[in-house]
């Protein structure tokens, strides 16, 4: 079952909304020359637990391809690879912890 390509959790319509959500967004997490390190995990762990949908954006420096690079991030992570665009990501992953008021804004605004 390992070798077996994981399932996407969202569907085409979710993922849509998710898109025009992201665009609004600033990239919270940037993958520079070193490329994907532990360091760099922590701290998208850290932005998808408080605010589930995040952009991340590689440097001109970051020597590893952008879509390579969000399927890697996303299985490290546990989450969706919402789009990729040149050479920022976005990623999704639903975290049923945090806190929710009715009528409230989603984390990531």
């Amino acid at each position: 079952m390992a070798d077996q390509e994981r399932q996407p959790k969202i569907t085409g319509k979710e993922r849509a909304a998710l898109r025009g959500e992201a665009h609004h967004l600033d990239p919270l997490v940037h993958v520079g020359k070193e490329g994907i390190t532990d360091a760099l995990l922590g701290s998208l762990d850290d932005a998808l637990r408080t605010r589930e949908l995040v952009k991340v954006q590689l440097t001109k420096g970051a020597d590893v391809d952008p879509k390579d690079a969000a399927r890697q991030l996303a299985d490290a992570m546990d989450a969706d690879v919402v789009q990729v665009i040149g050479r920022t990501t976005t990623l999704y992953r639903h975290n049923p912890e945090l806190e929710r008021k009715k009528d409230a804004l989603p984390p990531w605004r």
